[in-house]
């Protein structure tokens, strides 16, 4: 069973957001602890699964520059996983999440045109198990807590 996160352990992950790529020695000044220590810290928050991967955050030029979506999908009985597979396949899909109400999942969507949007729409709807689908357009983002360095 992983060891429970302390404060030091959330510090580390709240500067790992923020910069995944922060040398190990600034973390450590950061926190006040050795190199070594942060070094272990990481490799622990990593082996116990806290830490799943490294990944890129997109500049906020190129960010605003796309369309982004929510989609409310509702699908058929029997369907949930054909579905859900067929998305994964779509590199304009961000994320599916299972959600209450009258549609089972919420999409988020990105793309480069609203053109790309409506033939991604028009797709979506005609893939087999989906009854439903409703969508919203992104106008603008007014809080975004995941992208703390603000580039």
């Amino acid at each position: 069973m992983p060891a429970p996160l302390d404060d030091i352990d959330r510090r580390l992950l709240s500067l790992l957001q923020t910069n995944a790529r922060e040398a190990t020695a600034i973390l450590a000044r950061k926190l006040g602890l050795a190199r070594s220590t942060v070094v272990a810290r990481i490799a622990r928050l990593e082996r116990d699964g806290v830490v799943a991967g490294y990944g890129v955050r997109l500049g906020r030029r190129l960010d605003e520059a796309a369309v982004r979506a929510y989609c409310f999908i509702s699908v058929l009985p029997k369907t949930p996983a054909a579905v859900i597979r067929e998305l994964a396949r779509l590199p304009e899909v961000e994320e599916v999440s299972s959600v209450s109400g009258p549609y089972d999942y919420l999409v988020f969507l990105r793309c480069e045109t609203h053109e790309q949007l409506d033939d991604l729409l028009d797709h979506i709807g005609l893939l087999d198990g989906v009854k439903q689908t409703q969508t919203s357009i992104v106008l603008s983002r007014k809080l975004d807590r995941r992208n703390a360095l603000g580039d």
